[in-house]
């Protein structure tokens, strides 16, 4: 499922899973409680660190490229009364293959796979690898131009959160031993979104916690607090539904996705709702070199 995801691309790309959680609070809870007012911000100056920090973690996007990383995504069914139903979790072995990023899974609920499944796995890489190294030049370009122009598009959505809700801050809070401007954010009255895609808006709030040093988005806290439907009322999101998101300073030079949190309560065509809770955990993020190479399983095997 796992992408790099900026901060509203998250909310997109993830909302198939989840269910329904308490509403996000006011200055009133525990986390407003817990920041100083030792720093003010004013709404203007939370839009520029908004539209700052969107441009940054489209540069993360890109700088997220050179690297490799471990993701374990854990998707719990609920019953009607929130009680988990089945298990089931994935882990896979993420990394960049011609400039496209590729999952590879490497164990179920955390068991290494079967000789077999594991087989299957390194021969879907490997195909993968012909079909790219076998690309030509003008297809390559295509398929490059494609991801541009979707990380564009990316880069507008993001942007125009900036303009799309009213701010509030509350103060400052240390995360990581590192000093984070918390801001409140609730749908502008009246707004009309400039892209198709951003009509979604007003119906989330949202918290993030940006770091004061960097202007980089830290965490965010999203709530859907209206039924949000996709593709013709065929999937509906419904309100309560919630998506958490963490990142994480790698090697001083880029900020990566480390956590996702997120509770969602869908209807997909006019099949019975779903309560899905998803947890993804991403760790070990390792620098690619240009001359690794990818050895299938069984022979790394014998290589040891």
């Amino acid at each position: 499922m796992h992408l790099r995801f900026t901060l509203f691309a998250v909310l997109l790309s993830a909302l198939a899973f989840g269910q329904a959680t308490p509403t996000l609070q006011k200055t009133s809870d525990p986390v407003a409680a817990a920041t100083s007012p030792a720093t003010s911000l004013s709404e203007d100056q939370i839009r520029q660190v908004i539209r700052e920090s969107a441009d940054k973690d489209m540069e993360n996007d890109k700088k997220q490229r050179d690297y490799t990383y471990i993701e374990r995504q854990e998707v719990r069914r609920l019953d009607r009364k929130g009680k988990v139903k089945s298990t089931e979790i994935k882990t896979y072995d993420v990394m960049q293959i011609y400039g496209e990023q590729v999952q590879k899974l490497i164990s179920k609920d955390d068991k290494p796979l079967s000789a077999k499944d594991a087989k299957k796995e390194d021969d879907k890489i490997q195909k993968l690898i012909g079909k790219r190294k076998n690309e030509t030049e003008a297809d390559r370009a295509k398929r490059l131009q494609k991801q541009e122009r979707e990380h564009e598009d990316n880069r507008k959505f993001v942007r125009e959160v900036a303009n799309a809700y009213n701010f509030r801050f509350l103060g400052m809070e240390s995360l990581d031993g590192r000093e984070n401007y918390v801001i409140d954010a609730d749908p502008k009255p009246g707004y009309e979104p400039h892209l198709k895609e951003a009509k979604i808006l007003p119906k989330f709030r949202f918290r993030a916690w940006i770091d004061k040093d960097e202007t980089q988005w830290r965490k965010v806290d999203v709530q859907c607090i209206d039924t949000v439907s996709f593709g013709l009322f065929l999937f509906r999101v419904h309100k309560g539904s919630r998506v958490t998101i963490e990142q994480t300073r790698v090697n001083d030079e880029v900020w990566l996705q480390r956590h996702i949190v997120l509770d969602v309560d869908f209807r997909l065509a006019l099949l019975k709702n779903f309560d899905i809770n998803l947890d993804i955990t991403d760790r070990d993020y390792k620098k690619f070199r240009s001359d690794t190479t990818i050895i299938p399983l069984g022979e790394a095997r014998v290589q040891q």
